[in-house]
Parts: C-alpha cells; structure tokens; sequence
C-alpha cells in the first residue's frame, strides 16, 4: 500500500505509530509525546483531533455491543450501539459533488447510510456495487444513502459513481472536514467506512472497511426500526 491517508496535523512527523490500514492508505494515531505536542499546537483542526486521539476515543477502543463481536484496532470491523446508548450524529453540512447544498438534519425522520469512500480507494471499489444495489432496494423505504468522498478530485469520484452506478449524491471532503466532525461519536478510523445512522439522528452502526449485502442489510434493518 503505497500510499499514505495522512490525518491533520501540526507536524506530521510527530504522529505515532499507524494502527490500521485502510484501503491504499494507512491511518495513523499520535504517540503521547505527539500528543502532547499537539495540544500546544495553534491549529484549531490539529487541536480537536489529537486530543480526540489522545484521550484513547472510538477509534482505538470500540467494542461491538449486543452482536457477538468487537473491533480490534488494526482490523476491520463493526460496532453495533444498542438504543439508548447511541451517539448522536453531529450537523453536517456540505456541497455535493454536483454542487447542491445538502444538511444531514434534513434526512431526520429517515435512516442515513453515510459512506466515506475515494476514487483511489481499492475496498471502495469492492464495495461500490454493494451499496449501488442497497440504495436502490431501499429507494422510497425511508432510508437514504450519501457518500463523503474524501481526498479526491471531482472528476475522479464523478467518473467513479459513473462506473458503479451511484445514484445517490456525495459530498466533496478533501480536507477530511467533514471526517472529523464525528470525532467525537464514531470516527471514521479508515477508509472505507460506513455510519448507519437511525431515524432520530443517532448512529446506530458503523463498519470500517467494506461492506457486504447482507450484513449492511441487516444493519440498516435494525437502524430503520423494522426487526
């Protein structure tokens, strides 16, 4: 994997040893001398991710509940919030990848499916005909879909939703902005990563690296209320 999915900061040298890979990217988390070295820093983006990291988050330390099953930093893996113990989902603005505005707190009432994906991502590919398919299923059944294409150029991510036939709209995230709104609830620890998101705005699931038919089904079964 010769790339590198590089979180912000205000030294990069200073980040730690890399957790997870993802995709054609590696995600790396601070030592705690980098941590340390970022809360000093006067980069406000810097500032809410390290401490964020520093402070061992979702993203280190999740454990799956009522499935069976736990995230082990350093591999993919779902976590499943019970109701009553959901994080609520952050506001999220942004403009698609067609230009349109879009407002997450729109979609309330309905399941949101948010995948974050690139263009340059090999799993994204793999999954892409998956939640093409899924979207369409749900099409009219109170759930919707939406993309965060993160990193990328337009032409390369429109080119991409050509290919796999994406028909629901993405947002354009470059600069991860949109990434580290949910730092604070269920991160998205690599790329690909996925947020189910129930109908009062709290996130039900989220599963990093791709997805398959029958367990993002059944996720979005359960977030929608219809188990």
């Amino acid at each position: 994997m010769p790339a590198q999915f590089r979180t912000a900061a205000a030294n990069p040298a200073q980040w730690g040893t890399v957790l997870l890979r993802v995709g054609d990217h590696l995600v790396r988390h601070p030592s705690r001398s980098a941590c340390r070295a970022v809360l000093g820093a006067a980069a406000v983006a810097a500032l809410a991710l390290g401490a964020a990291a520093c402070g061992g988050g979702a993203t280190a330390q999740d454990a799956a509940v009522g499935n069976g099953s736990s995230f082990v930093a350093g591999t993919y893996g779902t976590t499943v919030f019970q109701p009553g113990s959901r994080p609520e989902a952050p506001q999220v603005l942004g403009t698609t990848l067609t230009g349109g505005r879009f407002r997450l707190a729109a979609d309330r009432g309905a399941a949101v499916v948010m995948n974050f994906w690139g263009s340059w991502c090999t799993p994204c590919r793999e999954e892409a005909p998956v939640l093409g398919a899924l979207a369409r299923q749900f099409s009219g059944a109170g759930v919707r879909f939406l993309g965060v294409d993160i990193r990328d150029d337009p032409a390369s991510a429109e080119a991409f939703m050509r290919t796999y036939r994406i028909s629901y709209p993405s947002l354009s995230d470059p600069n991860d902005l949109i990434a580290l709104d949910f730092r604070a609830t269920a991160p998205p620890a690599g790329i690909p990563t996925t947020l189910v998101i129930d109908p009062t705005g709290r996130i039900a699931a989220r599963v990093i690296g791709p997805v398959s038919y029958d367990g993002l089904k059944s996720l979005i079964t359960q977030a929608a209320g219809r188990t």
